[in-house]
């Protein structure tokens, strides 16, 4: 079974066992919403996710769990593929990227992780919340990212990210990143690993299009 899990991950790109050549470009695409709720004290209430797979690797997953061959994935199939995907995608964080004041913040894991098909579609959904209170500060970031560099997760739209409860004080932007200017910008912290393999360094997230809510500052 641990065979089969992890030749199964490495082909699908939740879970990969094996270095990536840093000309590798993502091969799984998936379209996402968050959903950012805010306490009316301005900490931080949870995360909701959204992920949409394309359509080859939605047919690669359903073939793989289609245990009874009737070209759907039942209760018990997608309570298998939410608890193979919930194992191998944990080991990155949910592919969360948290900061507050450029400073990373530590998730929870959530405590349900559900998998679904609408549409022929691989949906996964779960809920987040910081493993210790968080409170916006002059600048708070929400985004996802694969740090394997094989899966892209993106917002198509700005209105795939939302907030609720946003202080009145507080204002929110998406931010799409140029990759030659993020390169640039970032320059002084990328290491030679970062340009001759730049998977499994956890840089990939400067690529990441995010949310950014910036507060006056409490001092």
């Amino acid at each position: 079974m641990q065979q089969k899990l992890a030749v199964f991950m490495a082909t699908l790109a939740l879970g990969m066992t094996l270095a990536t050549p840093a000309y590798v470009h993502p091969h799984v695409f998936a379209e996402a919403r968050l959903d950012i709720t805010i306490n009316p004290d301005g900490t931080v209430q949870k995360l909701g996710h959204v992920w949409r797979f394309d359509d080859i690797f939605s047919s690669t997953v359903l073939v793989e769990f289609d245990k009874n061959g009737d070209l759907k994935l039942d209760e018990a199939e997608l309570a298998a593929l939410a608890e193979t995907i919930n194992a191998s995608i944990s080991e990155f964080d949910y592919f969360q990227s948290v900061q507050l004041n450029d400073k990373k913040i530590v998730m929870a894991a959530p405590k349900h992780l559900i998998a679904d098909f609408q549409n022929n579609q691989l949906m996964i959904i779960f809920e987040s919340t910081p493993k210790h209170p968080l409170k916006l500060g002059t600048k708070t970031s929400f985004g996802v990212y694969d740090p394997t560099f094989y899966t892209a997760i993106d917002y198509v739209n700005d209105a795939d990210v939302h907030v609720t409860g946003l202080p009145p004080a507080c204002k929110q932007k998406v931010v799409r990143p140029n990759p030659d200017e993020a390169i640039a910008q970032n320059q002084g912290t990328l290491t030679d690993a970062f340009f001759n393999d730049p998977t499994g360094t956890d840089m990939t997230k400067i690529f990441a299009t995010r949310l950014e809510i910036e507060c006056p500052s409490q001092g």
